[in-house]
């Protein structure tokens, strides 16, 4: 390890550097949701090439040597992408937000002490695995992203039924993942109503700074691994619920929403009924009785201990199996109020579902889950 010691400057300087880095990084977090979405959307691939550009101009003004050649290749991976040379993909997003968090932590650490320690063989390597990835090799880009990852946490290891998915896995994907939460193949009215529900979210996932794009990321997610298991959920049920499935979360105070402590009893309660209110905005629309079933049970656990109901396995249904995985995915890969919901790396995320499923979750759709996850985010061909 070596350490940097910055030259003498005004504290107020660095203080403005650290509020500036939060503003882009919580910028750029932004900008990668809205990327999961829409991939190829060039306005936001600049934006985020503008982000880690800024950032690397304001440490080069005070001279944060050490961090300047990995955000001059960060940058250059990003030219890429903004010059349609490369295609966006979630390791991408998994890189850059761990690279910013490295820069953030550099900054506090120099603020707070006057120096901040470093690895600079990492910072090598790193270079080194980013550097290989150009236009020429796209077959290998996820291969070579996910590497950069490790280098930058390699407590994201491979658990032994995940690596058994990767290895299992089809050289291609089975299924592509689609770019919205709204199945194809569906009849007109059942696309008004899907429409409307995905509309009525919208300002609802705007009450909280934590909820933007979550019915989209869900229902997209949700779409893809149903196809993998065979389809034996209905897909526009299924959409439907995960739109809605937290629409009673807007009734809730924005206080216990975003509270960072621990919560009360009673606070924990109230959460717990969004699941009634939820479920009644849909009890009077009889074509979508399966989705209000869905949001319903959503929180219900395989060997009983969930809520509101209490029930097991063999009466929860299907949607509700996997709706409560998707849920819990999305929640530990994006920021969230409380401290133990701090945002994983997606690989991360899995593995540590893997680790409390039993008794949780359903073993037939966690096993939809990982190969899915598998292909999305490990296997090298999967665009």
């Amino acid at each position: 390890m070596q350490m940097f010691k910055h030259e003498e400057l005004d504290e107020d300087i660095l203080i403005d550097l650290l509020e500036e880095i939060n503003e882009l990084y919580e910028a750029s977090e932004q900008t990668l949701i809205e990327l999961e979405l829409k991939p190829e959307d060039n306005e936001l691939q600049r934006s985020l090439f503008r982000s880690i550009h800024t950032i690397k101009g304001d440490l080069g003004l005070v001279n944060f040597s050490p961090l300047i050649p990995l955000l001059q290749h960060s940058e250059d991976l990003l030219d890429y992408l903004r010059k349609g040379q490369i295609k966006y993909t979630s390791n991408m997003s998994d890189l850059v937000l761990l690279i910013m968090d490295k820069i953030k932590v550099f900054v506090q650490n120099c603020i707070q002490t006057g120096q901040a320690e470093y690895d600079d063989e990492l910072f090598k390597q790193l270079v080194a695995a980013i550097v290989r990835i150009t236009p020429e090799n796209g077959v290998h880009h996820e291969q070579l992203l996910a590497k950069a990852i490790l280098l930058l946490d390699p407590s994201i290891e491979l658990s032994q039924e995940f690596q058994q998915e990767i290895e299992n896995s089809p050289s291609e994907a089975p299924i592509s993942m689609a770019t919205t939460g709204i199945p194809k193949s569906i009849s007109n009215i059942e696309r008004e109503d899907l429409v409307f529900f995905r509309e009525l979210m919208k300002p609802i996932e705007k009450r909280s700074m934590y909820w933007d794009g979550r019915g989209d990321r869900i229902a997209k997610l949700a779409g893809y691994i149903n196809k993998i298991a065979g389809s034996p959920i209905n897909e526009v049920q299924l959409s439907v619920a995960c739109y809605m499935h937290d629409f009673g979360m807007a009734f809730m105070p924005i206080a216990v929403l975003h509270k960072k402590e621990k919560l009360e009893e009673v606070e924990f309660n109230l959460l717990r009924s969004h699941v009634y209110k939820s479920a009644r905005l849909l009890e009077h629309l009889s074509q979508w009785d399966e989705a209000r079933k869905i949001v319903m049970q959503h929180h219900e656990r395989i060997d009983g201990s969930g809520y509101p109901l209490g029930i097991k396995e063999n009466d929860i249904c299907e949607g509700a199996k996997l709706l409560a995985i998707l849920d819990t995915f999305d929640a530990i890969t994006h920021a969230r109020a409380y401290n133990t919901h701090l945002k994983r790396p997606k690989k991360k995320a899995v593995i540590e579902i893997n680790h409390i499923s039993k008794g949780q979750f359903s073993t037939r759709w966690m096993q939809a889950f990982n190969t899915g996850m598998a292909a999305l985010l490990t296997n090298e061909r999967v665009k």
